[in-house]
């Protein structure tokens, strides 16, 4: 493949999947070293194109798979092709089944990509260090700008440029750098260390910046964050000259100048949306009158419920503009989610507070929300499967090979995994709240759909797509089995591997003592552990969001997750912590009469054996929504209730889980550590 992109490098990828070659050979096998393949626009056109695509990682899972799915399939005679991914070095095929190797060989094709091949003018290392997502701009890029072959260091300045707008030599005055930063550390998706290194550099070199702490804040977001925050307090007093107390502020802890530009109308705009989003907390260095009627009053701590709903009203101007569509990329609606739950949490925390058209305009932009994702949802979902566990898992079945990973780089070699059942996002910002000072990283997740716990839950602990435990899709009593399978796998068996799920109305203070004695073993180096409180707060909760907010809220300040984590950290344990689902209140459209022709019956979903059935159910729910059986067993057959509806009498109302909307399938992925 000598091609070189012009404007979609998918290009000189899929001209090699055409009908003509679909139709040729039922078996391409691909050695794909930077993962392009799998690159989620690439899936989506392939499987319009007939391609299904399998990456060669587990040798007992992919024969499975292939022999199951594939196979069976070609013995039958029917049109199925098969594109097997290998990300190993040009030619090492060596991985591939002998069996696989020779199939393709004598009646389809080996084939093999790679960055250098799609794009020749620049250094593959910095190509390398790019979030794929960047790929379009960095192709159309190239087709303009028509460069000859660059070095490394001039790689990277044309990626700065070109693909996130930086042009360092034009950066001249104080207004100019900090609007790089803000532009910098609000986008959502990863900026390159090596980038930032460059960056830091190119700056220092230019010169003008030696007050400036560069080397905390171009690479660190929450440094960036305290450097702003420190300086705003000096800027209203110097706006307002109305201090609260009559005493010096404190010394910065990031060293640079005391005063920004924050007036400067371009770093405004970000200026605003940190505070409205709840990135910079507010100041109590003034009283909030004397600055009533300016753009800054948004920055100043006032009355907490009139300070929480002047903050919602912004909120919901921001994610009402933001809205993402089904051309969006995963991380652009990841980013979403959080104001999203942001949102959530106000609403909650303010309650009554909010007003009846406050009330209103939130509901609207909920469904509209819930629409917009639901498109998405069935438009992108499939193609997230194929993305690798690094630098950060994007669905539940790669959380394992992450974990793995992780405890291949720790010190003790101990991980426990924390997966607190039903936990959303926006419930999860009340939980943080407990353990502020031990979020270490906090990322996010897709679940599995249909998002029950039989389905989403189990995917965490066996660390596959549904479709490998068909057997036990049903329950989560095969999940201890799993863990410790999925351990033995990386070689560790026996009293190593230990999995503990809190028992429904256990206590939670005899649960974490039995997760506390399961730790402190000698031999034990992983643990999987299932808190179960919140799912059964959710379940049994009467008085909708609102209710189950304020349990989660009492629930966090009691401290015992907060306890277990700080025991498990000082046993020497890496914690990551997540939710199998989260969760969402919905009104009752109906309950179907199924009887005994569903195998699973929820609020959100109904899950039937056979098309015929589910489709007989549609058909007198039209508003519903068969989902397809992607990564799920043959005889699995999801049926959702779309919206903020559910499969309950109308009239009703129910917080629950089974659906696609925004807070049932983005949950936390947190690492816990030990403040520095």
């Amino acid at each position: 493949m000598n091609d070189q992109p012009s404007g979609d490098w998918r290009t000189a990828i899929l001209r090699h999947f055409s009908p003509a070659s679909a139709a040729a050979s039922r078996l391409t096998i691909v050695s794909d070293p930077d993962a392009l393949l799998t690159e989620p626009g690439v899936v989506q056109r392939l499987a319009e194109r007939g391609f299904a695509l399998f990456s060669f990682e587990d040798p007992v899972a992919f024969r499975f798979a292939y022999e199951s799915r594939f196979r069976r399939h070609w013995d039958r005679g029917e049109p199925t092709h098969l594109v097997v991914v290998l990300r190993a070095g040009h030619g090492d095929l060596n991985q591939i089944p002998h069996d696989l190797l020779e199939e393709a060989q004598l009646g389809g094709r080996v084939l093999s990509v790679s960055l250098p091949e799609l794009f020749p003018m620049l250094a593959p290392a910095v190509v390398a260090d790019l979030d794929p997502i960047h790929f379009d701009q960095l192709a159309l890029a190239i087709e303009q700008a028509k460069p000859d072959p660059l070095g490394t260091h001039a790689t990277r300045d044309f990626v700065l440029r070109h693909v996130f707008g930086i042009a360092p030599e034009l950066i001249k005055t104080p207004s100019d750098l900090l609007l790089m930063l803000l532009r910098r550390h609000y986008r959502p998706h990863a900026f390159p260390s090596g980038l930032d290194q460059h960056l830091i550099e190119r700056l220092q070199a230019l010169g003008g910046w030696d007050e400036w702490a560069l080397e905390r804040i171009v690479p660190g977001t929450e440094d960036f964050l305290v450097f702003l925050g420190e300086r705003w307090s000096h800027f209203l007093l110097t706006r307002s000259g109305d201090a609260v107390h009559d005493q010096p502020l404190p010394t910065p802890a990031i060293p640079g100048p005391l005063e920004l530009p924050f007036d400067h109308d371009d770093v405004r705009v970000y200026v605003e949306r940190l505070f409205t989003e709840g990135l910079l907390p507010p100041s109590t260095a003034i009283q909030p009158h004397s600055v009533e009627g300016t753009w800054y009053r948004v920055g100043v701590a006032g009355d907490r419920a009139e300070d929480g709903r002047v903050r919602l009203e912004r909120l919901l101007e921001v994610l009402a503009a933001d809205l993402p569509d089904s051309d969006a990329d995963h991380l652009t609606w990841s980013q979403f989610a959080w104001r999203w739950a942001d949102a959530l949490s106000l609403r909650w925390r303010i309650n009554g507070d909010a007003g009846a058209e406050l009330t209103k305009r939130m509901s609207s932009l909920h469904a509209d929300i819930e629409a917009h994702f639901a498109d998405w949802m069935q438009a992108r979902y499939a193609s997230l499967h194929s993305l690798p566990h690094l630098p950060w898992p994007t669905t539940l079945d790669k959380v394992v090979r992450y974990l793995a990973y992780q405890r291949d780089q720790s010190a003790t070699g101990k991980l426990a995994l924390l997966v607190v059942d039903g936990l959303a996002l926006d419930q999860w910002l009340l939980v943080r709240e407990s353990l502020r000072d031990l979020v270490s990283q906090e990322s996010q997740v897709f679940a599995w759909v249909p998002t029950l716990t039989t389905v989403s839950r189990q995917s965490i602990f066996a660390g596959e797509p549904p479709y490998f435990y068909a057997q036990s899709i049903g329950t989560t009593q095969k999940e201890p089995q799993h863990w410790a399978r999925v351990w033995a796998d990386q070689g560790l068996r026996g009293p190593t591997v230990d999995y503990l799920c809190q028992k429904k109305d256990e206590p939670d203070a005899a649960f974490a003592a039995r997760v506390q004695t399961a730790a402190e073993q000698p031999q034990c180096k992983v643990l999987g552990v299932v808190v179960g409180t919140v799912d059964q707060m959710m379940h049994g909760t009467v008085t909708g969001t609102g209710g189950l907010h304020a349990a989660v809220r009492h629930w966090a300040q009691q401290g015992y997750l907060r306890g277990l984590a700080r025991r498990l950290l000082s046993l020497g344990f890496e914690i990551f912590l997540t939710a199998d689902h989260g969760n969402i209140e919905g009104a009752g459209m109906g309950k179907p009469n199924v009887g005994a022709i569903a195998d699973e019956r929820g609020e959100r979903v109904h899950v039937f054996p056979h098309p015929l059935t589910r489709d007989n159910v549609h058909q007198h729910y039209p508003e519903t929504l068969p989902w397809p059986a992607m990564g799920l067993p043959d005889d699995y057959l999801p049926l959702l209730a779309t919206g903020r509806s559910a499969f309950i009498p109308e009239g009703k109302r129910i917080v629950g889980h089974g659906g696609i909307s925004l807070e049932e399938v983005i949950v936390p992925f947190v690492q816990l550590k030990e403040p520095q």
